[in-house]
């Protein structure tokens, strides 16, 4: 068996697409005859606090599912202040090296980015003519922080984008979530070998068991509640008088969002709090339909969401432009709002008709979803590429 490192800042049993994405990543490689173990942080995301059972360790070392997890200390934090995310970064970045020099590192390695200061440490200090390095691009920063309105295009912006120009070049084949990831990339390194790897989820799909709805139109959110997806602004500008929401989740806007709902009991709004993605797999059956929102278009993203909910037959309501919308187009998995623009959220939703929203509806969809978002086929090929 081939040995395969994947260093990452993300990882089970921390929640999250980031998270999701490398524990398929590592469970499928090891069913294809790696060996793989695992670089993580001590669980932390997204509280930005060491979990429980965690708490107190330097590192700590498992055998899960066959796959050996090594949990290096990290100064946890979330915080909105950038000089504490720095130090939180960049305290990750010394626990890597100090792993890297009292460890055999095997000869492939897939590097998760962003972030882009860990990514560099780990392209910086693995360099070697024997070594196989895979950049694993899920985000692109810095571009994604500016058209957060995270980032200014200052000194500190162009230290970011040397820092990711260097991630590439030193890079023998980067994987990127999307299209446009990739185009970025090649507008930078003509030459980079580059392969389109979507984080397409590993699960059976459930028994299809619907009842149209009857009376308001019941919408779901789940995922993040930070400031890249908007759901405070959601809950203020939705229009209520045929609908209900419904969001699972936490994450930076959560207090926010708690507020609002207690200051509005008027409005059908209820906050579930977060759920296991097995049990969310379950509630999110019950609702009629979906909604993936992003506060803003950033190029380069699109959330893995869209390939999760295909796969349960969950028909989708997005709103978040670029490389997403088009997805949901060409697979017709449900409707698409132009991003920004409540108004013409607000006129998607009210002309949703609840006799759309029939049993044939999600088993088209999840037929489309296995179809077009095989995990398995998209993993052979990549072990081809590796």
């Amino acid at each position: 068996m081939k040995n395969l490192l994947i260093i990452t800042s993300y990882f089970p049993p921390e929640t999250g697409a980031a998270s999701n994405r490398i524990f398929h990543l590592a469970e499928g490689l090891k069913g294809h005859d790696f060996n793989v173990s695992v670089l993580t942080p001590l669980p932390n995301y997204p509280t930005g606090e060491i979990f429980k059972d965690y708490k107190g360790k330097f590192k700590h070392t498992s055998t899960e599912n066959g796959i050996l997890i090594h949990r290096l200390w990290i100064y946890a934090s979330n915080s909105k202040n950038k000089l504490l995310r720095l130090i939180a970064m960049l305290s990750y970045s010394f626990s890597l090296l100090w792993f890297f020099m009292w460890n055999k590192i095997p000869k492939t390695v897939i590097v998760q980015s962003p972030p882009l200061l860990v990514a560099f440490t780990c392209m910086l200090f693995l360099k070697s003519k024997k070594r196989r390095l895979i950049l694993n691009v899920s985000d692109l920063w810095p571009i994604a922080g500016f058209e957060l309105g995270a980032l200014k295009k200052n000194f500190s912006y162009k230290m970011l984008e040397r820092i990711e120009h260097f991630n590439y070049r030193r890079a023998d084949l980067v994987l990127g979530q999307s299209i446009e990831i990739l185009t970025h990339v090649k507008s930078i390194c003509s030459e980079k070998e580059t392969f389109l790897y979507r984080n397409y989820p590993d699960f059976k799909s459930p028994e299809l068991n619907y009842n149209p709805t009857d009376g308001r139109l019941k919408i779901v959110y789940a995922g993040l509640l930070g400031i890249a997806q908007g759901i405070y602004k959601l809950c203020q500008e939705l229009e209520y008088s045929n609908i209900e929401l419904h969001i699972y989740g936490s994450g930076a806007e959560q207090l926010k969002i708690e507020t609002y709902i207690s200051n509005h009991p008027e409005l059908p709004v209820v906050y579930h709090g977060q759920v296991s993605r097995m049990e969310l797999h379950e509630v999110l059956l019950q609702y009629d339909i979906t909604i993936i929102p992003l506060l803003k278009r950033i190029y380069g993203s699109v959330p893995s969401k869209i390939f999760e909910y295909a796969k349960l037959g969950l028909p989708m309501l997005y709103f978040g432009g670029g490389e997403g919308e088009s997805i949901i187009k060409t697979h017709e998995l449900g409707w698409v709002a132009e991003a920004g623009n409540y108004a013409d959220l607000n006129s998607i939703i009210a002309s949703i008709d609840g006799q759309i929203l029939s049993q044939e509806l999600r088993h088209k969809i999840m037929i489309n979803g296995k179809k077009k978002f095989d995990f398995s086929s998209q993993l052979t090929r990549l072990k081809e590429k590796i």
